[in-house]
């Protein structure tokens, strides 16, 4: 089976790129996987530092490595979303396939020492475990947003500048990058977020000619997914929309069911919620 270096090499030379997904709890997973499974393509279960508190860190790595194990199949676990040194150590040594240090908010030089020290932990692992920077504050929080997250510009001037995204990699050694491109975390409460910036991804991608990652997908339009993917994402990040759909599934087991007390039963419907939502995300991040 393909590592996921090879699986994001592959997805990138292709002009496709790799879906992943956020959980919380087992639901989520089986809708994600289900949906993978249903169009035979590679995806990536996300676990934030929240999410693998609740979740559990070594628990998550069992799971998917359950699963993978299995259904010989190429699901990967990726920690996304880690602020510090000690917790992508933690990730790292629970057997993680990849991990996401985000020194966003740190100035240049921090942020550039800080991943630099998580690539070379990673590196010396023993195992091939891909580390991911990221370059450009694009917000923190996955959930239906009124207005712009605070702190997030998405004037020209406050993108990732391809010069300095060049320069970070070099100095770190990641593997991937995550830039800043007129995204955001969380989604708009209107459902569509603003256009992003194709011409800066292509010369972010030509510049350090490594993969990249789109964060804060949910929102944006099959446009901007089409033509970010064919300048350089390989990887496209989706939360608040995996989230919006379990709840909303999760309401209409409950609605159909009212004196249903089994979980197993009422939650069949948040499984399905999510299931759709990433097979119409799986199939347009793979031109199926």
């Amino acid at each position: 089976m393909k590592t996921l270096k090879q699986s994001v090499l592959e997805a990138r030379e292709k002009k496709v790129a790799i879906g992943h997904f956020n959980i919380s709890n087992l639901e989520a997973f089986w809708g994600i996987f289900r949906a993978a499974q249903s169009l035979d393509v590679p995806v990536i279960i996300g676990v934030s530092e929240g999410e693998r508190d609740f979740v559990g860190v070594k628990q998550a790595v069992a799971l998917v490595k359950s699963i993978r194990e299995e259904y010989d199949y190429p699901i990967y676990l990726n920690a996304d979303h880690t602020y510090s040194f000690e917790r992508v150590k933690e990730a790292i040594d629970a057997g993680f396939d990849s991990v996401i240090i985000d020194g966003a908010k740190l100035s240049f030089e921090e942020n550039v020492k800080l991943t630099k020290q998580c690539v070379e932990y990673a590196r010396s692992s023993g195992r091939e475990v891909l580390v991911e920077g990221e370059l450009g504050y694009i917000g923190q929080s996955s959930k239906i947003l009124d207005e712009i997250p605070e702190g997030v510009v998405l004037d020209e001037s406050s993108l990732t500048d391809p010069v300095k995204a060049k320069e970070f990699v070099e100095l770190t050694g990641v593997d991937m990058l995550a830039p800043a491109i007129g995204n955001f975390h969380g989604m708009l409460r209107g459902g569509v977020d603003p256009k992003l910036n194709i011409e800066r991804v292509k010369q972010i991608a030509d510049s350090t000619s490594i993969p990249l990652v789109l964060h804060g997908g949910s929102g944006n339009s099959e446009d901007d997914f089409k033509q970010s993917i064919a300048n350089g994402i390989a990887i496209v990040h989706i939360n608040t929309e995996i989230r919006v759909a379990y709840k909303q599934g999760l309401q209409i087991g409950l609605s159909e069911n009212p004196d249903e007390v089994a979980p197993y039963k009422f939650l069949k419907q948040s499984v399905k919620a999510v299931r759709d939502v990433v097979t119409d995300k799986l199939r347009f991040f793979n031109n199926l």
